[in-house]
């Protein structure tokens, strides 16, 4: 049963004032919000919308949060927009994260962070941001989704015809939605989870690292559970030269980079990889359709060496649903420019970050410069954080 947004839905704070954005057709109420994605995203919106008493819908694939490949690092802005949720990522049991370690040519540059960021899987985050939202008043609803055309979802079992869609299905499209897809040497997404030793925990405790070689780069945090996450952004080049298979390519880099090599201890090859492949990195919507509110990946692809991706999600989620609860579905293109203006400087700046580091010579010279200049990559740090 549909909820008037303006008045009494369950999730709705006591003596909240009425809402005010517009009904459309007269004084009929608005439909629930359709949110398609129970990730970070389109939890942070269901979370915004059900506090007001909007009584969205949370549509997802699957009935509980996988250990999804991408965003295991929490920035510390992103731990901050987790507490304006309600969500303490250190009483999850993340792991505090104070420096970051960059390794190339020659010896690592370590760099202290501004704040304390964490290492966190995304099992665990999303699964306690779906609990939030469901608490708060989201219904939750299994489903594939098949097809969007206009305000037409079309799923395996049921179809909606929305007037408000929030579209967070992160790294993966809906067809009739998609993003337009690079297609000269895409990147591709590479994950393995490990139980890392106690000598190699003990190296990676409170740190970071960030590996860089010709063609990609390499992310190590330790997680909860004493768990370790290796994650890694490569150009579709790259894993062709070791013809196709992720184990290869990361024997390849372990062969030609030492310190990387040291991270894949006896045994990983029988822990399970995981790809993602032509993932369109720098890409952002500027515009949008009224009533399609891009949310997460699907507003913005931030290179992840930034480790903003997270952020971006939350951030992507609150705007759009405070928007709706302004301006109903008409808010959308307003919405949308508006989030495209906060974060393109930030994903400017990735950008540029993201070049340097694929490219060797242009990342000898900036770990020379680093080495010499230990403040210099703080103002980086900070012009990839989105507002």
């Amino acid at each position: 049963m549909a909820t008037d947004p303006r008045g009494g839905g369950r999730g709705r704070r006591a003596g909240a004032p009425p809402f005010p954005f517009p009904a459309l057709r007269g004084e009929d109420p608005l439909t629930p919000p359709l949110i398609l994605g129970a990730g970070p995203a389109g939890c942070a919106a269901a979370i915004v919308l059900a506090r007001s008493g909007a009584h969205p819908l949370l549509v997802d694939r699957d009935a509980e949060a996988g250990d999804v490949l991408c965003g295991g690092f929490l920035s510390w802005a992103t731990a901050e927009r987790l507490r304006g949720l309600g969500i303490d990522a250190e009483a999850l049991g993340a792991h505090a994260v104070e420096r970051l370690l960059l390794f190339g040519s020659g010896r690592p540059v370590e760099i202290p962070l501004p704040r304390r960021a964490f290492g966190l899987s995304r099992k665990t985050l999303d699964s306690t941001l779906r609990r939030q939202a469901t608490e708060a008043g989201a219904e939750p609803i299994v489903e594939t989704i098949r097809q969007v055309n206009g305000h037409h979802v079309l799923g395996r079992q049921r179809e909606w015809r929305p007037e408000s869609l929030f579209l967070a299905t992160g790294k993966h499209d809906v067809r009739g939605v998609t993003r337009p897809r690079p297609t000269d040497d895409p990147a591709l997404g590479i994950r393995l989870r490990f139980r890392p030793s106690a000598t190699l925990a003990k190296r990676l405790a409170g740190t970071i690292e960030l590996h860089l070689f010709d063609g990609g780069y390499a992310g190590v945090v330790l997680q909860e559970g004493a768990s370790a996450n290796l994650c890694l952004a490569v150009r579709k080049s790259l894993l062709a030269e070791a013809g196709g298979n992720p184990v290869d390519l990361l024997s390849n880099l372990a062969a030609r980079h030492p310190h990387f090599a040291l991270r894949l201890e006896p045994g990983w090859r029988e822990g399970a990889i995981e790809t993602i492949g032509a993932v369109p990195y720098g890409w952002s919507a500027s515009t949008t359709d009224p009533g399609l509110f891009r949310l997460g990946d699907q507003a913005a692809v931030i290179p992840s060496l930034a480790g903003e991706g997270i952020d971006i999600a939350l951030a992507s989620g609150i705007a759009a649903a405070e928007a709706w609860l302004q301006g109903g579905p008409a808010a959308a293109p307003a919405f949308q420019r508006k989030f495209y203006e906060s974060v393109k400087d930030s994903m400017r700046w990735a950008g540029a970050a993201w070049s340097l580091a694929e490219t060797p010579a242009a990342a000898h010279a900036g770990l020379a410069a680093a080495r010499l200049v230990p403040g210099l990559i703080a103002p980086l740090m900070a012009a990839t954080r989105i507002a």
